[in-house]
């Protein structure tokens, strides 16, 4: 292993080595990938990383522990949550695969999880 060794991509090893033509192996996990490929993964690991900004109705930027407000009418398996009721402290899920990118509770229903285009950022001075 060399200071400047990757990490292996498969197990995320750090005692991968280069065999000497150009591919590099994992002891651990037994996985061989080239120098290139290695290149290509961690550009690929630096764009997973980037912020993703969430934005409620009037693209108003949301931050964690904002408060919020609904602005339709939600249907849930157990009720409906009524246009105007307002959520505290959200936690924002932004790599969600489903759409919903707030996490939050919601006073008489408990915790759900709500998309940013159905809610309204409330000033801290309302």
């Amino acid at each position: 292993m060399t200071p400047t060794s990757p990490p292996c991509p498969s197990c995320k090893s750090p005692y991968a080595y280069e065999d000497g033509s150009g591919l590099w192996n994992c002891p651990e996990c037994g996985h061989e990938w080239s120098a290139s490929a290695d290149a290509t993964a961690r550009q690929g690991d630096r764009d997973d990383t980037a912020i993703k900004i969430i934005r409620d109705a009037n693209g108003t930027e949301l931050k964690d522990g904002d408060s919020v407000t609904v602005i339709k009418d939600l249907k849930y398996r157990g009720g409906v949550v009524k246009v105007g009721t307002k959520v505290k402290d959200i936690r924002l899920l932004p790599f969600a695969g489903d759409g919903h990118d707030i996490d939050c509770k919601i006073p008489g229903v408990g915790a759900m999880g709500l998309k940013s285009e159905f809610v309204r950022k409330i000033n801290p001075s309302d």
